[in-house]
């Protein structure tokens, strides 16, 4: 029953833009899975616990009947399905080491009438090969600058102009901060943020220059892969040096609209650092709904703690670009005429 099988560099290209079907359990999924791909689980949660069991005390022959007798049924909606979702009949299936069940699903593709593919290696491969990409050499430029400087916007104008840009904030559904999982979704798992980092990646042009704001390695629950990581450490930074009001003013822009209970939560994570006596006035101001005192307050102790951390990079090239305003599109093609003029920009 073995089915035609690619190398994972071959599946993820031929795939591009074509539908993926990871068959495994929708618990195995949720835990990672390829960007883009979508479920239709040979066994459903429960089922793959029963027949894993059954494999364990009775054997395989007996675990294999059993999943027969539970995929039977589902045959004919299986191929409905994915007749309904694919544009061409070609269909690329993985499972978690590329075995009995990708093949299976394979086969069933094939003998309905599609072109079905399978994964060598399955899942396991790909994470495999997503944690090894990150080890490749990356032309980084980092985009720094204290809490308020409009990091995350000033990247979203310069990937307008051309540049290329990954968002780790938005990849992580979280603006790293205590107040960071403020107005976005929940965060997914660790291996779904690294696949997807991957998959934009791997869109970019790795002969120039990909720009990339300053985090630390934690971005809420998720953490940027160790490898790149270590390569953003060492990258050229542009930092990013806005009056201190300004950035008060950009902080209480982007809270206006946050419910207060919200932010009483967010300041009470930080309150040990904060110290007691500004955390109560803080939590007075925003009983009073006096946001700006309450971000000249935070501001001061994530400016303490980025210096300090500022303090301990390891880069060898740091670039401060003063700026007196917050106009966005002003800020970008000053940012725009600094990138240029890198050493590494210019770089073949």
């Amino acid at each position: 029953m073995t089915s035609k099988a690619l190398s994972i560099i071959q599946f993820l290209n031929n795939s591009s833009n074509e539908l993926i079907i990871d068959v495994r359990a929708p618990i195995e999924f949720e835990k990672g899975h390829i960007t883009n791909a979508i479920n239709i689980p040979l066994f459903e949660d429960v089922e793959r616990a029963e027949i894993g069991t059954l494999y364990k005390q009775q054997g395989k022959e007996i675990a294999v009947n059993r999943g027969l007798e539970i995929v039977s049924p589902k045959l004919v909606p299986f191929v409905n399905q994915v007749k309904s979702l694919t544009k061409n009949k070609k269909v690329f299936i993985y499972c978690f080491r590329g075995g009995m069940r990708s093949n299976s699903f394979a086969w069933l593709m094939n003998t309905s009438g599609l072109d079905a593919t399978i994964l060598e290696g399955g899942y396991k491969n790909y994470r495999n090969h997503v944690l090894n990409y990150f080890e490749e050499k990356k032309k980084l430029v980092i985009i720094g600058g204290m809490t308020g400087s409009g990091k995350t916007d000033l990247l979203k104008k310069l990937d307008k102009l051309d540049f290329q840009i990954i968002d780790l904030e938005k990849l992580a559904n979280h603006k790293g901060s205590a107040f960071g999982s403020i107005n976005e979704e929940k965060q997914k798992p660790q291996q779904i943020f690294e696949n997807n980092l991957f998959h934009q990646l791997k869109l970019l042009d790795p002969k120039k220059i990909i720009l990339i704001e300053d985090e630390s390695q934690s971005i809420g629950y998720n953490k940027i892969p160790h490898a790149l990581w270590l390569q953003m450490k060492k990258a050229p930074i542009i930092k990013l040096d806005i009056p201190f009001e300004l950035r008060v003013l950009k902080l209480v822009q982007d809270y206006t609209t946050t419910n207060i209970d919200a932010l009483k939560i967010c300041v009470k994570k930080i309150e040990q650092n904060l110290g007691i006596q500004n955390a109560s006035l803080c939590f007075k101001y925003l009983d009073e709904n006096n946001l700006t005192d309450v971000a000249r307050l935070t501001l001061k102790y994530y400016d303490k703690a980025y210096s300090y951390t500022y303090n301990k990079k390891t880069t060898q090239q740091i670039i401060p670009v003063v700026l007196d305003t917050m106009n966005f599109e002003e800020n970008t093609l000053k940012l725009k005429g600094v990138i240029k003029s890198l050493d590494l920009y210019n770089a073949n």
